[in-house]
């Protein structure tokens, strides 16, 4: 787990502390990398301690999301619309540059062309609930193509990608973000045989806990990071391209998917 107590600050010069949960799409070195500046120029920029906290798997992350362990989190649609109903979350931000596509990829010499030919064939996804790498791809797979996998979970994007290219596999579910978020090492080993619907990404979202004005300050210092440089390149690692405001209500086209039979608790 990351417990991340970011420094510059001596306890009294800081007005309250919260915390930060991150879905686990990459490993905790990966995350790290990718969130501890994000969380630090927020903690610059409004006074407040931000203390970022990860998980070892997408299972831990939805056992503490649910019970409303973290106060700011990002995390997929499907985990917004349990959280916003079971501990009031509202969402803050999340990325406008693409919509969230779930990918199914085989290795370039995969010799498969038709998501239908996978019927069952083995399958890595990170978990059983990573929803655009496996919670809208298994909902496709029953509902629109009629086919039934062999589908194994191990635990992260990055995890589905190597499992593809040793051939452990003969497809993975990612979403195209973790994949171009990949060196050119391991996406040119990788050919994305599928995509599913396009949905709204993953929203940055507070608890119902969080006053108005602290959750006002987060979105407004994010929003002004990503004007710059530094921030742009920053967010890119998450990976977030275009920054923008997100509404609770985008999320309702998840709730009207009726994804609640292939959720596994």
């Amino acid at each position: 787990m990351i417990f991340l107590m970011l420094l510059g600050y001596s306890p009294a010069s800081l007005s309250a502390e919260f915390s930060l949960g991150i879905i686990p799409q990459f490993d905790s070195r990966k995350i790290e990398e990718a969130w501890a500046p994000i969380a630090r120029e927020i903690e610059l920029k409004t006074g407040h301690r931000i203390i970022l906290r990860g998980t070892p798997t997408i299972p831990d992350f939805e056992t503490r999301l649910y019970k409303g362990e973290f106060d700011f989190a990002y995390m997929n649609p499907y985990h917004f619309v349990q959280a916003q109903k079971s501990q009031r979350y509202t969402a803050l931000l999340r990325d406008q540059a693409e919509p969230l596509q779930g990918i199914i990829v085989v290795r370039n010499d995969n010799p498969i062309k038709r998501l239908e030919e996978l019927h069952g064939k083995k399958i890595a996804m990170p978990a059983p609930n990573a929803f655009g790498a496996s919670l809208i791809p298994r909902a496709e797979f029953a509902r629109k193509f009629k086919i039934t996998p062999e589908i194994s979970y191990v635990k992260s994007h990055a995890s589905v990608y190597r499992s593809v290219i040793a051939g452990t596999v003969d497809a993975g579910g990612g979403i195209e973000s973790t994949l171009e978020a990949e060196t050119p090492a391991i996406k040119n080993q990788l050919r994305i045989l599928y995509k599913t619907v396009a949905l709204p990404t993953h929203p940055i979202a507070a608890h119902s806990r969080v006053p108005a004005a602290i959750s006002k300050q987060f979105q407004e210092v994010m929003l002004a990071y990503a004007e710059t440089p530094e921030g742009r390149a920053q967010l890119s690692k998450v990976p977030i391209m275009k920054i923008g405001t997100a509404v609770t209500g985008e999320y309702k086209v998840v709730e009207k998917m009726r994804l609640d039979e292939f959720f596994v608790q």
